[in-house]
C-alpha cells in the first residue's frame, strides 16, 4: 500500500472517530448506560449458552451382557448395516458420527459420540471411564436368551442404577430388549416384569451390591414395596429393537433426546 492511501485511510478513521464522538455527545447519560448495560447483559448471555452446550455430554454407552446385540447396534447407527457386529468384542468400541438415519437432512446436526462396552464380566471396569461423561445409557438384553441370563443381567443392570455417576446426575437409561424380530424372543413387558422382580430379590437379600452402592449408600426402591424400575432417581424407559433388521428407531429416538441436534 503506498503512502497516498495510507493518507486516506487515516482521515477516513478520524473522520468516523469524529463522527462517533460528536453521536455519543448527543446522546444522554441515561441512554448511553442503557445501551451500554444491554450489550453487557446479551454478550454475558451469550457466553453462558455457549459454555453451557460446550459442557452438554453427547456421550452414549452402550451396555450388557456379552452376546445381547450391542455390536450389531453400534454399526446399525453409524453406518445403516449390522456388517461387523458378528465379532465380540474385547475392547470398547467407539466413535463420533451422524446418526446414518440423519445423513439426509438438511442442517447441521450434533455429533454423537457412541461407545460400546464390552459385556464380559473381567471387562465391565471400563464402563467408569464412561458413565461419568454419559448423557444416556443403553442397556442392552438378548430377547431370545433373556430367562438363562435373567439373574446376571439383573446384577449388571443393578449396578449401573447404584453407581454414583449415574444417580447423582439422574443419567437417563434405556432398557432396551434386542432381538425382537425372532419367533422365540420374549415380550418387552415379560422382560421388564422379570428383571424387576430379580432386582427386587438382590436389592433385599443383599447378596450383590455394587461398590458404588457401598461407597455411597445408594440404594434402589422403597423400602417395603415391591422394586419398579418407576422408583428409580433417573428415568427408567424400555423399549425393543433388532440389530440385525435394523429396526432401531425407539433406540435412535432416545439418544435424539438426549444429545439434542
Amino acid at each position: 500500500m503506498d503512502k497516498e492511501k495510507v493518507e486516506q485511510l487515516k482521515i477516513q478513521m478520524q473522520q468516523w472517530l469524529n463522527e462517533a464522538e460528536e453521536f455519543i455527545n448527543h446522546i444522554s447519560p441515561v441512554q448511553l448506560y442503557t445501551a451500554v448495560g444491554v450489550v453487557l447483559f446479551s454478550f454475558i448471555l451469550l457466553l453462558i449458552i455457549h459454555l453451557f452446550k460446550r459442557t452438554t455430554s453427547n456421550t452414549i454407552v452402550l451396555a450388557g451382557l456379552s452376546g445381547s446385540g450391542k455390536t450389531y447396534l453400534f454399526y446399525q447407527l453409524r453406518d445403516g448395516s449390522a456388517h461387523q457386529g458378528t465379532v465380540t468384542s474385547v475392547e470398547p468400541n467407539e466413535d463420533s458420527f451422524i446418526l446414518h438415519s440423519e445423513e439426509d437432512k438438511k442442517g447441521k446436526l450434533r455429533l454423537v459420540h457412541v461407545v460400546d462396552v464390552p459385556g464380559h464380566s473381567r471387562l465391565r471396569p471400563k464402563l467408569d471411564e464412561f458413565l461419568p461423561q454419559a448423557a444416556g445409557v443403553v442397556f442392552v438384553v438378548d430377547s431370545m436368551e433373556f430367562l438363562p441370563n435373567c439373574r446376571p443381567a439383573s446384577e449388571y443392570l443393578y449396578e449401573i442404577l447404584t453407581k454414583a455417576s449415574v444417580v447423582r446426575k439422574k443419567v437417563p437409561v434405556l432398557l432396551l430388549c434386542n432381538k425382537v424380530d425372532k419367533v422365540t424372543a420374549h415380550t418387552v413387558e415379560f422382560i421388564r416384569k422379570q428383571l424387576e422382580k430379580e432386582i427386587d430379590k438382590l436389592r433385599t437379600s443383599r447378596t450383590v451390591v455394587s461398590d458404588a452402592d457401598i461407597s455411597n449408600g445408594y440404594t434402589l426402591g422403597v423400602p417395603g414395596e415391591p422394586f419398579s424400575f418407576s422408583q428409580c432417581h433417573n428415568r427408567i424407559i424400555v423399549a425393543e429393537a433388532s440389530g440385525l433388521t435394523g429396526e432401531i428407531s425407539q433406540l435412535e429416538k432416545f439418544i435424539r433426546e438426549n444429545v439434542k441436534p
